[in-house]
């Protein structure tokens, strides 16, 4: 049997470019500035982009969700200004001087953020596609409320075609634990 070469054992897909965001031509051409993930960037598109398409188009951000497109599902959930908001319908022209934070900016750089370390221990992905959007709408539930019950928890509208309602529910349990110490 022949050996195989270590080019052969090497992953065929290949990783993302990281992106050069774009940056104002000049002081004098309109743009838009934006804060994302702490980090300063600038639009100078369609002011009535969604945030969605930026985030995933221009920035390669890809952990943000396209899911209903019209805000119902909650797959595209971000923070801005720590509230949970929905960006397949809010334009990047309504996020001047305001903190954009995706499931990719909530951790520290080097560990998860308390709500990803309670996702994992407590397995509550299924297909996985709309938890990023649980995620984060999670973490603005955690912030007005550390201690929620469950009928708090059911406020969150977010859906989950899978149906993992009591996992999340025990996730964000465990996180607002975590987060006590």
């Amino acid at each position: 049997m022949p050996e195989k070469s270590a080019a052969a054992a090497k992953p065929i897909r290949h990783a993302k470019p990281i992106p050069n965001p774009p940056v104002a031509a000049s002081a004098s051409e309109k743009t838009l500035p934006l804060r994302i993930n702490g980090k300063a960037f600038f639009h100078n598109g369609d002011p009535d982009m969604p945030l969605l398409w930026y985030l995933r188009d221009v920035l390669r951000l890809t952990g943000t969700k396209f899911g209903c497109g019209v805000g119902y599902c909650g797959a595209c959930t971000v923070l801005v200004d720590g509230k949970a908001q929905r960006a397949c319908v809010t334009p990047v022209k309504a996020l001047t001087d305001r903190e954009v934070t995706t499931i990719e900016g909530l951790a520290g750089s080097t560990e998860l953020h308390p709500l990803q370390q309670a996702w994992i221990d407590e397995d509550v992905a299924q297909c996985g596609y709309c938890q990023a959007g649980q995620i984060m709408a999670a973490a603005d539930l955690l912030h007005t409320n550390p201690h929620p019950s469950d009928d708090d928890i059911g406020k969150i509208t977010n859906l989950c075609r899978c149906g993992t309602y009591p996992r999340i529910r025990k996730a964000i349990k465990r996180a607002a634990e975590a987060m006590k110490k």
